[in-house]
């Protein structure tokens, strides 16, 4: 090889790892100002009266948001009591069983509805939950489940129903990655199929769907459209979960359209807070799956 060949390659290998570089500043910049902007906008009412306080009445200054706080935790764990189960259990069904053009269709539905706008599903739980309620007719005696008008219940279940594609499409693909041998071996022993998929393939792939439930969270976490069709949003603590219910993004919007500049401020503590909640979620999911990736590049 000749010398200005060989310089010729080394500039141009300089040049593509300059340029990589840079393309990998512009990716996460904008996180960082995000981060910086929230910081120098709302860290000023982040205090202890934010975090413990009930919203002051229009027009006052101070308070906080520690109903919201407490509202957005209830959600998500209704939200996970609904879509948690679902999406793990039909994650396993497209994995383990089903026949391969059902599961064609299953996949694709689930594909399809990963991609529908939020406020779409708020819409669509609002017309029938929200004013119709969500009831079961046993034995000629009408038992209600969920009643109609705005409510915890109808909240967690929009932002379930949101979690149910991620959860199912990602435990299906962790459960794939469980080698075959596994299943071949318990099914050899004797073990049944049912037993060999709970004890031995879901327990194999537990950490990889936890980190999809993860994501699902951090997902629906800051959904605010679909809770404005169903939670409403409520300035006190919520003493049912049949009545309206506070939560971070819906205080943080009502907040920001509002005529005062108080609320401003702590909608953008509210954004800060919110925003460090989905990090912490995210970090988790990194903390889970570091050993699986240090061992596939080991």
């Amino acid at each position: 090889m000749t010398a200005p060949n060989h310089r010729r390659r080394r500039f141009k290998n300089a040049l593509m790892q300059v340029f990589t570089c840079v393309c990998a500043v512009l990716v996460t910049l904008p996180l960082f100002l995000v981060f910086f902007y929230l910081l120098k906008s709302g860290i000023g009412a982040v205090n202890g009266h934010f975090f413990t306080q009930l919203p002051a009445p229009p027009g006052e200054t101070g308070g906080g948001m520690a109903n919201a706080i407490v509202g957005t935790f209830e959600l998500l764990g209704l939200a996970a009591l609904v879509g948690v189960p679902v999406g793990v259990l039909g994650g396993v069904f497209l994995s383990e069983y089903g026949h391969s053009r059902l599961n064609w269709w299953v996949r694709f539905a689930a594909d399809v509805l990963n991609g529908v706008p939020s406020i779409i599903w708020g819409m669509v739980v609002y017309g029938l939950i929200v004013r119709h309620g969500l009831g079961l007719n046993l034995f000629g005696a009408q038992v209600g489940l969920i009643d109609r008008g705005y409510s915890a219940w109808a909240g967690g279940l929009v932002l379930g129903l949101m979690m149910i594609p991620l959860i199912m499409r990602t435990s299906e693909e962790v459960l794939r990655l469980v080698p075959n041998g596994y299943r071949e071996a318990a099914l050899a022993l004797g073990i049944a199929q049912w037993r060999t998929v709970v004890q031995i393939v879901v327990r194999t792939a537990l950490k990889g769907i936890i980190t999809g439930i993860l994501l699902a969270l951090a997902r629906v976490a800051g959904e605010t459209a679909p809770l404005i069709f169903t939670a409403f949003g409520n300035q006190f603590w919520n003493r049912s979960l049949a009545d309206p219910i506070a939560a971070l993004p819906l205080q943080i919007y009502y907040y920001a359209i509002g005529p005062y500049e108080d609320w401003h401020r702590q909608a953008w503590a509210g954004a800060l807070v919110l925003l460090l909640l989905i990090t912490v979620i995210n970090v988790s999911v990194r903390v889970l799956t570091r050993d699986r990736f240090s061992q596939r590049h080991s």
